[in-house]
Protein backbone atom coordinates (compact mmCIF):
# COMPACT_ATOMS: atom_id res chain seq x y z
CA UNK A 1 0.00 0.00 0.00
CA UNK A 2 2.70 2.51 1.17
CA UNK A 3 3.89 2.38 -2.55
CA UNK A 4 0.26 3.95 -3.76
CA UNK A 5 0.40 6.18 -0.88
CA UNK A 6 3.17 8.04 -2.77
CA UNK A 7 0.63 8.89 -5.97
CA UNK A 8 -2.16 10.22 -3.32
CA UNK A 9 0.54 12.59 -1.50
CA UNK A 10 2.34 13.83 -4.73
CA UNK A 11 -1.25 14.91 -6.11
CA UNK A 12 -2.22 16.54 -2.72
CA UNK A 13 1.18 18.01 -2.17
CA UNK A 14 1.07 19.42 -5.87
CA UNK A 15 -2.79 20.90 -5.21
CA UNK A 16 -1.86 22.25 -1.77
CA UNK A 17 1.06 24.11 -3.30
CA UNK A 18 -1.21 25.39 -6.71
CA UNK A 19 -3.31 26.64 -4.15
CA UNK A 20 -0.71 28.20 -2.04
CA UNK A 21 1.40 29.72 -4.34
CA UNK A 22 -0.29 33.40 -4.90
CA UNK A 23 -0.90 33.59 -0.76
CA UNK A 24 0.81 35.93 1.33
CA UNK A 25 2.06 35.35 5.20
CA UNK A 26 -0.70 35.83 7.36
CA UNK A 27 1.17 38.96 9.40
CA UNK A 28 4.42 39.52 7.05
CA UNK A 29 5.21 40.83 3.70
CA UNK A 30 5.61 37.63 2.21
CA UNK A 31 4.95 34.74 0.24
CA UNK A 32 3.23 32.24 2.78
CA UNK A 33 5.56 29.49 1.35
CA UNK A 34 9.17 29.98 2.90
CA UNK A 35 11.34 28.95 0.24
CA UNK A 36 14.91 29.90 2.51
CA UNK A 37 13.34 26.96 4.99
CA UNK A 38 12.38 24.69 2.12
CA UNK A 39 15.74 24.81 0.93
CA UNK A 40 17.25 24.00 4.33
CA UNK A 41 15.18 20.44 4.42
CA UNK A 42 14.07 19.56 1.12
CA UNK A 43 17.54 17.91 -0.36
CA UNK A 44 18.24 16.31 2.60
CA UNK A 45 14.50 15.15 2.45
CA UNK A 46 15.30 13.69 -0.41
CA UNK A 47 18.34 12.10 -0.27
CA UNK A 48 16.12 10.56 2.77
CA UNK A 49 13.55 9.02 0.90
CA UNK A 50 16.25 7.61 -1.33
CA UNK A 51 17.54 5.55 1.47
CA UNK A 52 14.01 5.00 2.93
CA UNK A 53 13.20 3.41 -0.65
CA UNK A 54 16.16 1.25 -0.23
CA UNK A 55 14.97 0.43 3.02
CA UNK A 56 11.56 -0.22 2.47
CA UNK A 57 12.46 -3.35 0.17
CA UNK A 58 14.57 -4.52 2.68
CA UNK A 59 12.13 -4.42 5.67
CA UNK A 60 9.31 -6.46 6.14
CA UNK A 61 5.92 -5.64 6.14
CA UNK A 62 5.64 -6.25 9.82
CA UNK A 63 8.67 -4.06 10.43
CA UNK A 64 7.31 -1.70 8.85
CA UNK A 65 4.34 -1.15 10.07
CA UNK A 66 5.43 -0.99 13.98
CA UNK A 67 7.69 2.21 13.02
CA UNK A 68 4.85 3.29 10.84
CA UNK A 69 2.63 3.02 14.09
CA UNK A 70 5.53 4.29 16.73
CA UNK A 71 6.18 7.20 14.20
CA UNK A 72 2.68 8.15 13.73
CA UNK A 73 1.85 8.19 17.55
CA UNK A 74 4.76 9.89 18.61
CA UNK A 75 3.87 13.10 15.87
CA UNK A 76 0.42 13.38 16.38
CA UNK A 77 0.55 13.60 20.19
CA UNK A 78 3.64 16.26 19.65
CA UNK A 79 1.18 17.97 17.09
CA UNK A 80 -1.71 17.83 18.94
CA UNK A 81 -0.14 19.22 22.47
CA UNK A 82 1.23 21.92 20.26
CA UNK A 83 -2.35 22.56 18.89
CA UNK A 84 -3.61 22.85 22.58
CA UNK A 85 -0.86 25.28 23.09
CA UNK A 86 -1.71 27.99 19.98
CA UNK A 87 -5.14 27.51 20.86
CA UNK A 88 -4.51 29.20 24.35
CA UNK A 89 -2.17 31.71 22.46
CA UNK A 90 -5.04 32.22 20.40
CA UNK A 91 -7.68 32.89 23.12
CA UNK A 92 -5.61 35.09 25.43
CA UNK A 93 -5.03 37.21 21.60
CA UNK A 94 -8.87 37.48 21.09
CA UNK A 95 -9.54 38.33 24.80
CA UNK A 96 -7.15 41.35 24.65
CA UNK A 97 -7.87 42.15 21.40
CA UNK A 98 -11.18 42.68 22.79
CA UNK A 99 -10.54 44.44 25.54
CA UNK A 100 -8.43 46.80 23.35
CA UNK A 101 -11.15 47.01 20.78
CA UNK A 102 -14.04 48.09 23.50
CA UNK A 103 -11.90 50.71 24.97
CA UNK A 104 -11.40 52.25 21.61
CA UNK A 105 -14.48 51.95 20.88
CA UNK A 106 -16.10 53.93 24.01
CA UNK A 107 -13.98 56.42 23.72
CA UNK A 108 -14.51 56.86 20.13
CA UNK A 109 -17.88 57.16 20.69
CA UNK A 110 -17.65 59.66 24.19
CA UNK A 111 -15.40 61.37 21.36
CA UNK A 112 -18.44 61.44 18.66
CA UNK A 113 -20.91 62.44 21.44
CA UNK A 114 -19.24 65.54 22.54
CA UNK A 115 -18.27 67.03 18.79
CA UNK A 116 -19.93 64.82 15.74
CA UNK A 117 -23.75 64.70 14.65
CA UNK A 118 -25.56 61.20 15.76
CA UNK A 119 -24.40 58.12 14.20
CA UNK A 120 -21.74 60.54 11.53
CA UNK A 121 -18.28 59.50 13.03
CA UNK A 122 -19.04 56.18 15.05
CA UNK A 123 -20.79 54.46 12.16
CA UNK A 124 -17.60 55.31 10.10
CA UNK A 125 -14.86 54.43 12.89
CA UNK A 126 -16.91 50.46 12.75
CA UNK A 127 -16.70 50.40 9.24
CA UNK A 128 -12.98 51.40 9.31
CA UNK A 129 -12.94 48.55 12.04
CA UNK A 130 -14.12 45.92 10.32
CA UNK A 131 -12.02 46.69 7.58
CA UNK A 132 -8.87 46.57 9.80
CA UNK A 133 -9.85 43.11 10.97
CA UNK A 134 -10.55 41.72 7.53
CA UNK A 135 -7.04 42.42 6.51
CA UNK A 136 -5.18 41.28 9.02
CA UNK A 137 -6.96 37.84 9.45
CA UNK A 138 -6.18 36.26 6.26
CA UNK A 139 -3.58 35.78 3.89
CA UNK A 140 -4.26 37.59 0.44
CA UNK A 141 -3.30 36.76 -2.84
CA UNK A 142 -1.07 38.29 -5.30
CA UNK A 143 0.42 37.27 -8.72
CA UNK A 144 2.55 34.17 -9.01
CA UNK A 145 5.23 36.20 -10.56
CA UNK A 146 6.00 38.73 -7.90
CA UNK A 147 5.50 35.24 -5.08
CA UNK A 148 7.46 32.90 -6.04
CA UNK A 149 11.27 33.05 -5.19
CA UNK A 150 12.65 32.19 -8.41
CA UNK A 151 16.05 31.55 -7.50
CA UNK A 152 15.60 29.33 -4.14
CA UNK A 153 12.79 27.20 -6.61
CA UNK A 154 15.24 27.06 -9.25
CA UNK A 155 17.82 25.24 -7.02
CA UNK A 156 14.85 23.21 -5.79
CA UNK A 157 13.91 22.38 -8.75
CA UNK A 158 17.60 21.49 -9.73
CA UNK A 159 18.41 19.06 -7.00
CA UNK A 160 15.23 17.12 -7.86
CA UNK A 161 15.74 16.93 -11.62
CA UNK A 162 19.99 15.57 -10.72
CA UNK A 163 18.01 13.15 -8.13
CA UNK A 164 15.50 11.92 -9.95
CA UNK A 165 18.39 11.59 -13.26
CA UNK A 166 20.60 9.49 -11.07
CA UNK A 167 17.67 7.05 -9.86
CA UNK A 168 16.57 6.42 -13.67
CA UNK A 169 20.14 5.91 -14.49
CA UNK A 170 20.37 3.97 -11.51
CA UNK A 171 17.67 1.50 -12.62
CA UNK A 172 19.41 1.23 -16.13
CA UNK A 173 22.24 -0.41 -13.85
CA UNK A 174 22.57 -3.98 -12.74
CA UNK A 175 21.88 -4.42 -9.29
CA UNK A 176 24.24 -4.12 -6.52
CA UNK A 177 27.19 -3.52 -9.18
CA UNK A 178 30.22 -0.63 -8.75
CA UNK A 179 27.55 1.51 -11.30
CA UNK A 180 24.52 1.28 -9.06
CA UNK A 181 26.00 1.85 -5.80
CA UNK A 182 27.69 4.63 -7.32
CA UNK A 183 24.92 6.64 -8.88
CA UNK A 184 23.61 5.92 -5.29
CA UNK A 185 26.17 7.60 -3.37
CA UNK A 186 26.43 10.73 -5.73
CA UNK A 187 23.45 11.78 -4.30
CA UNK A 188 24.93 12.56 -1.30
CA UNK A 189 27.21 15.64 -2.66
CA UNK A 190 24.69 17.29 -4.40
CA UNK A 191 22.03 17.05 -0.96
CA UNK A 192 24.72 17.54 1.62
CA UNK A 193 26.08 20.49 -0.68
CA UNK A 194 23.31 22.65 -1.31
CA UNK A 195 21.81 22.38 2.36
CA UNK A 196 25.32 23.07 3.53
CA UNK A 197 25.53 26.35 1.77
CA UNK A 198 22.30 27.06 2.97
CA UNK A 199 23.43 26.53 6.51
CA UNK A 200 26.24 28.26 6.53
CA UNK A 201 24.49 31.16 4.63
CA UNK A 202 21.70 31.25 7.71
CA UNK A 203 25.37 31.03 10.52
CA UNK A 204 26.61 33.63 8.85
CA UNK A 205 24.01 35.83 8.50
CA UNK A 206 23.96 36.05 4.96
CA UNK A 207 20.25 34.31 4.86
CA UNK A 208 17.33 34.42 7.36
CA UNK A 209 13.97 32.03 8.00
CA UNK A 210 12.38 35.42 7.41
CA UNK A 211 8.66 33.61 8.32
CA UNK A 212 9.05 33.53 11.60
CA UNK A 213 8.35 37.06 13.41
CA UNK A 214 11.13 37.33 15.54
CA UNK A 215 14.03 36.20 12.37
CA UNK A 216 17.09 35.54 13.93
CA UNK A 217 20.23 36.87 12.11
CA UNK A 218 22.67 33.87 13.23
CA UNK A 219 21.89 30.54 13.64
CA UNK A 220 23.74 28.44 16.32
CA UNK A 221 25.45 25.11 14.28
CA UNK A 222 24.39 22.56 16.62
CA UNK A 223 20.66 23.54 15.73
CA UNK A 224 21.20 23.63 11.92
CA UNK A 225 22.87 20.46 12.27
CA UNK A 226 19.93 18.90 14.30
CA UNK A 227 17.74 20.51 11.52
CA UNK A 228 19.98 18.69 8.96
CA UNK A 229 19.20 15.58 10.46
CA UNK A 230 15.86 15.67 11.49
CA UNK A 231 15.04 16.11 7.42
CA UNK A 232 17.35 13.05 6.87
CA UNK A 233 15.38 10.72 9.06
CA UNK A 234 12.19 12.52 8.17
CA UNK A 235 13.05 11.48 4.38
CA UNK A 236 14.39 7.85 5.24
CA UNK A 237 10.65 7.47 7.44
CA UNK A 238 8.70 8.76 4.42
CA UNK A 239 10.79 6.70 1.59
CA UNK A 240 10.07 3.45 3.96
CA UNK A 241 6.73 4.07 4.82
CA UNK A 242 5.36 5.49 1.14
CA UNK A 243 5.19 8.80 2.55
CA UNK A 244 6.44 12.12 1.53
CA UNK A 245 8.34 13.34 4.77
CA UNK A 246 5.93 16.22 5.78
CA UNK A 247 4.29 14.50 8.20
CA UNK A 248 7.70 15.44 10.45
CA UNK A 249 8.09 18.26 9.10
CA UNK A 250 4.92 19.86 9.62
CA UNK A 251 5.17 19.38 13.78
CA UNK A 252 9.09 20.58 13.15
CA UNK A 253 7.95 23.55 11.52
CA UNK A 254 6.02 24.63 14.36
CA UNK A 255 8.13 23.95 16.98
CA UNK A 256 10.55 26.72 15.44
CA UNK A 257 8.01 29.08 15.61
CA UNK A 258 6.96 29.10 12.38
CA UNK A 259 3.03 30.18 12.11
CA UNK A 260 0.82 27.17 11.32
CA UNK A 261 -0.52 28.53 7.90
CA UNK A 262 3.35 28.58 6.72
CA UNK A 263 4.19 25.57 8.44
CA UNK A 264 1.41 23.41 6.79
CA UNK A 265 2.20 25.48 3.24
CA UNK A 266 6.45 24.54 3.54
CA UNK A 267 5.88 21.19 4.27
CA UNK A 268 3.55 20.70 1.45
CA UNK A 269 6.17 22.69 -0.99
CA UNK A 270 8.82 20.39 0.39
CA UNK A 271 6.59 17.24 0.56
CA UNK A 272 5.92 17.76 -3.20
CA UNK A 273 9.32 17.20 -4.37
CA UNK A 274 10.12 14.28 -1.83
CA UNK A 275 6.48 11.97 -2.96
CA UNK A 276 7.14 12.46 -6.24
CA UNK A 277 10.90 10.97 -6.39
CA UNK A 278 9.40 8.52 -3.86
CA UNK A 279 6.45 7.62 -6.31
CA UNK A 280 9.15 7.69 -9.20
CA UNK A 281 11.52 5.76 -7.23
CA UNK A 282 8.76 2.76 -6.47
CA UNK A 283 7.49 2.75 -10.39
CA UNK A 284 11.43 1.86 -11.64
CA UNK A 285 10.99 -0.86 -9.08
CA UNK A 286 7.76 -1.86 -10.37
CA UNK A 287 5.73 -1.97 -7.27
CA UNK A 288 2.58 -0.08 -8.31
CA UNK A 289 0.18 -0.36 -11.34
CA UNK A 290 0.05 3.03 -13.17
CA UNK A 291 -3.88 2.84 -13.39
CA UNK A 292 -4.71 2.87 -9.29
CA UNK A 293 -1.73 4.95 -9.41
CA UNK A 294 -3.17 7.96 -11.26
CA UNK A 295 -7.21 7.32 -9.89
CA UNK A 296 -5.11 7.46 -6.15
CA UNK A 297 -3.58 10.89 -7.63
CA UNK A 298 -6.73 12.29 -8.73
CA UNK A 299 -9.19 11.66 -5.78
CA UNK A 300 -6.20 13.26 -3.11
CA UNK A 301 -5.91 16.31 -5.92
CA UNK A 302 -9.75 16.90 -5.62
CA UNK A 303 -9.96 16.28 -2.02
CA UNK A 304 -6.51 18.63 -1.16
CA UNK A 305 -8.47 21.10 -2.83
CA UNK A 306 -11.81 21.10 -1.52
CA UNK A 307 -9.99 20.50 2.03
CA UNK A 308 -8.08 23.81 1.66
CA UNK A 309 -11.04 26.09 0.60
CA UNK A 310 -12.99 24.60 3.31
CA UNK A 311 -9.86 24.56 6.31
CA UNK A 312 -9.64 28.38 4.77
CA UNK A 313 -12.84 29.77 5.42
CA UNK A 314 -13.09 27.96 8.73
CA UNK A 315 -9.80 29.97 9.35
CA UNK A 316 -10.72 32.99 8.12
CA UNK A 317 -14.18 33.09 10.21
CA UNK A 318 -13.50 31.94 13.37
CA UNK A 319 -9.53 33.42 13.78
CA UNK A 320 -8.23 30.09 14.75
CA UNK A 321 -4.93 28.56 12.33
CA UNK A 322 -4.22 26.32 15.37
CA UNK A 323 -7.52 24.28 12.89
CA UNK A 324 -4.63 23.41 11.14
CA UNK A 325 -2.33 21.52 14.07
CA UNK A 326 -5.56 19.47 14.91
CA UNK A 327 -6.02 18.51 11.48
CA UNK A 328 -2.62 17.64 10.79
CA UNK A 329 -2.80 16.00 14.37
CA UNK A 330 -6.03 13.97 13.67
CA UNK A 331 -5.00 12.59 10.01
CA UNK A 332 -1.40 11.29 10.65
CA UNK A 333 -3.43 9.40 14.29
CA UNK A 334 -5.70 8.10 11.71
CA UNK A 335 -3.37 7.11 9.55
CA UNK A 336 -1.75 5.16 12.32
CA UNK A 337 -4.85 3.26 12.90
CA UNK A 338 -5.79 2.93 9.78
CA UNK A 339 -2.40 2.27 8.02
CA UNK A 340 -1.44 -0.02 11.01
CA UNK A 341 -4.61 -2.14 11.07
CA UNK A 342 -4.05 -3.18 7.09
CA UNK A 343 -0.04 -3.96 8.34
CA UNK A 344 -1.19 -6.07 11.23
CA UNK A 345 -3.90 -7.99 8.83
CA UNK A 346 -1.11 -8.26 6.10
CA UNK A 347 1.18 -9.99 8.87
CA UNK A 348 -1.50 -12.05 10.63
CA UNK A 349 -2.28 -13.80 6.74
CA UNK A 350 1.40 -14.16 6.58
CA UNK A 351 1.70 -16.04 9.78
CA UNK A 352 -1.46 -17.75 8.90
CA UNK A 353 0.66 -18.80 5.86
CA UNK A 354 4.33 -19.44 7.25
CA UNK A 355 5.43 -17.07 5.09
CA UNK A 356 9.16 -15.96 5.29
CA UNK A 357 8.97 -12.63 7.27
CA UNK A 358 12.70 -11.42 7.77
CA UNK A 359 14.88 -9.46 5.85
CA UNK A 360 14.73 -9.51 1.90
CA UNK A 361 17.56 -9.41 -0.21
CA UNK A 362 18.18 -6.19 -2.07
CA UNK A 363 20.52 -7.33 -4.78
CA UNK A 364 17.99 -9.97 -5.63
Amino acid sequence: MSDLECGMITGAAASTVLYNIRLRHPTLELPIIDYDLALLFQPMLILGISIGVTLNVLFSDWMITILLIIIFGSTSSKAFFKGVETWKKETKSKQEAASVQLDNSDNKIEAAEENDPPGGTTSQYQIKIRVQKRKGSRSYAVSIKENVYWKELGILVAVWLIILALQIGKNYSTTCSVEYWLLNTMQIPVAVGVTSYVAVSLYKGRRKIASKEEARNNWPLHRLFFYCVTALMAGRGGGMLGLGGGFILGPLFLEMGIPPQVSSATAAFAMMFSASISAVEFYLLKRFPIPYALYFFAVATISAVVGQHVAGKLIRVLGRASLIIFTLAFIIFASAILLGGVGIGRSMKQIERNEYMGFENICS
